[in-house]
């Protein structure tokens, strides 16, 4: 049985720490750090988690971040198993207002009936990681949404467990009891390990909402990273942090994107804001779709594009 938090008021602390999900990047802001961590930090990010793509243009974007304007992000939830390439199960478009000190988060089912790009075929959303990578990815929720991606990261899922517990495990508040993955979650506020966070975030079919109330508990969990990093000293546990990261997740930023991230975009998390993408389930040919309407495309299209203006 999972035991409800003790509600108690989080002390501020000296660093504040941002965390991209789903995340999930962690950059410090404000302080110097020792050598040795600063060193590993980077090491970790240039070498390991560093992978551009051709779809987007880091100059464009750092033009951006330097005059503070909105950017998009891709979050990628990829369930990579052994022998499986796995599919982008969670599919996240974030965009960051520090201008009104806002962060958004729209939520893209992952059944969501659109054209491939690349591919020149029409099937499920999710299928672009499968068929191309993230590469594919971003072309095709560009293409959806007719908007412009500033980065992306994709994370494995499996590798959400060990970060949740490197951050010592997350808060979130749950409005509906279930069982999944052996674990018991009531309703109200919970403190969850790395397991457990893991097995809250998968459940759906025993929600009758199914992928919209998944979706939903996806982001209560990057958002629980968010805010545990930004509320304790992680100055000992970063390099655990970092290791983590490391195995499991790849983006277009550098480490320098993160800093600056992390120096003019860190007030957008007082303010998050999120919306799940809703269709009509349809099979076609014995395969289930969500069909979006061309005004839930648009709706979300204005949603973002209008972001912050």
């Amino acid at each position: 049985m999972v035991k409800r938090k003790d509600k108690h008021k989080p002390k501020r602390k000296k660093w504040l720490w941002i965390i991209l999900i789903v995340f999930v990047v962690l950059i410090g802001a404000g302080t110097a750090y020792g050598y040795s961590i600063w060193h590993n930090v980077q090491t970790t990010v240039d070498k390991k988690l560093h992978k551009p793509i051709d779809g987007i243009d880091t100059d464009i974007t750092k033009k951006k971040v330097a005059k503070k304007e909105p950017i998009n992000i891709l979050l990628l939830g990829v369930d990579e198993r052994q022998y499986d390439k796995g599919r982008s199960d969670t599919m996240i478009v974030m965009t960051l207002d520090p201008a009104n000190n806002h962060m958004q988060m729209i939520s893209i089912p992952r059944d969501t009936r659109t054209e491939i790009v690349g591919r020149g075929t029409v099937d499920k959303i999710n299928h672009a990681y499968a068929f191309g990578n993230s590469e594919m990815s971003v072309a095709t929720v560009e293409n959806f949404l007719d908007i412009d991606l500033d980065y992306y990261v994709r994370m494995n899922m499996e590798g959400l467990e060990q970060l949740v517990n490197a951050v010592d495990g997350i808060t979130v508040n749950n409005d509906r009891a279930f069982k999944q993955g052996g674990h018991s979650f009531d309703t109200g506020e919970l403190q969850l390990n790395g397991k457990e966070a893991l097995a809250y975030v998968r459940m759906r079919k025993n929600d009758p909402q199914g992928d919209l109330g998944r979706n939903e508990r996806q982001r209560q969990v990057i958002q629980g990273v968010i805010n545990k990093g930004a509320s304790f000293n992680v100055v000992n546990k970063i390099n655990g942090i970092m290791d983590v990261l490391g195995d499991n997740m790849v983006t277009n930023m550098k480490f320098e994107d993160m800093r600056n991230l992390a120096s003019n975009y860190r007030s957008a998390r007082k303010d998050i804001s999120t919306y799940q993408m809703a269709g009509q389930g349809t099979m076609i040919d014995g395969i289930y779709y969500q069909i979006m309407s061309d005004e839930e495309v648009k709706k979300v299209h204005g949603m973002i594009k209008e972001f912050g203006s």
